[in-house]
């Protein structure tokens, strides 16, 4: 079996790469290698996936049709995994064209390019638990209503995911979305939260803590993610069309999560508490009940496990 992934040098791409790989799937990777942040910590990524059998790479955007045609007529993948996107909350308030470059018009021409595709390929993508916006119900469930995205980056996700349903409905094809709630873990982005909470305790600098700190999240360790993620593709008898939260059942306060990794680095944290952001949210919190039926999903690894582990790649990766 073949899979095609996109984001394949990004922080879940890569990791999902690898046990794709680990199962003995052949993987097609795909990758634009953008500079939303540090390029160097893709092309290590890569590096790390580079030369293993059964592994391709080929450089190209998802928003290029022609180069996701040809990577399609080449490789002709039983499945098809997208994790490319533009991610990042507040950036979308200062770059819109960007999510709508890439998240919309790129996501289509996946979706255009399974159409086509001999035997059309079973297509799982990333969605987001941005699309439950200011949702207060906890926890959140894939019933409750999305229609009052409250980021850029969110209404972009919610538009995937109607797409998707458009295109099963149309054309017969099998799209599955995964919400997923804070992914973390080695080989981290620079631009999410424990990132910047680590760069900050080592230097020195005080954190920013948005909100004053009354925040949670339902932080999910990249493992139990990529374990999702495997089961879903691999599942048979899934319908045309879902969508399932993938992430870890518990909502954590943002505090204790600073605690657990200022422990783990072994310094105090010096705190600078802010108002929340534009765009943010106060609190997430998967329940992954649905997922569970569908294909046995069950996260097993807590912050106080999975933070330290983050850390001390954190620290080897850094020279810190």
């Amino acid at each position: 079996m073949k899979i095609l992934i996109t984001g394949s040098a990004g922080f879940i791409g890569f990791h999902a790469a690898r046990e794709f790989l680990r199962r003995g799937w052949e993987v097609a990777g795909v990758d634009n290698f953008c500079d939303y942040y540090d390029v160097k910590l893709k092309r290590d990524r890569a590096a790390l996936l580079a030369g293993t059998p059964r592994y391709t790479l080929r450089e190209a955007d998802i928003c290029d049709l022609a180069a996701m045609q040809a990577a399609f007529a080449e490789e002709k993948p039983d499945a098809v995994l997208n994790l490319a996107a533009q991610p990042g909350v507040r950036y979308s308030i200062t770059n819109p064209f960007a999510y709508q470059k890439t998240n919309v018009e790129g996501f289509l021409n996946i979706l255009e390019c399974c159409r086509h595709a001999p035997g059309r390929p079973k297509l799982v993508f990333a969605s987001s638990s941005s699309v439950y916006g200011g949702n207060t119900k906890m926890p959140f469930e894939e019933s409750d209503r999305v229609d009052s995205p409250v980021s850029l980056y969110a209404a972009t996700k919610k538009a995937d995911e109607l797409m998707a349903c458009t295109y099963s409905h149309l054309y017969g094809m099998q799209t599955i979305g995964l919400r997923f709630f804070t992914v973390y873990g080695a080989w981290y982005r620079p631009d999410m939260a424990l990132s910047l909470f680590a760069g900050a305790m080592l230097d020195g600098r005080p954190l920013k803590v948005f909100n004053n700190g009354d925040m949670k999240r339902d932080f999910t360790y990249v493992d139990d993610i990529v374990d999702g993620i495997v089961r879903t593709v691999e599942a048979d008898g899934l319908p045309a069309y879902d969508i399932f939260n993938i992430g870890n059942h518990r909502s954590e306060r943002l505090m204790d999560v600073i605690e657990v990794l200022a422990s783990a680095l072994g310094v105090e944290p010096k705190l600078e508490m802010l108002p929340m952001q534009p765009g943010d949210v106060p609190a997430t919190w998967a329940s992954v009940e649905k997922l569970r039926r569908a294909v046995g999903y069950e996260p097993k690894t807590s912050i106080r496990e999975g933070i330290p582990v983050f850390a001390k790649w954190y620290r080897e990766y850094r020279g810190r």
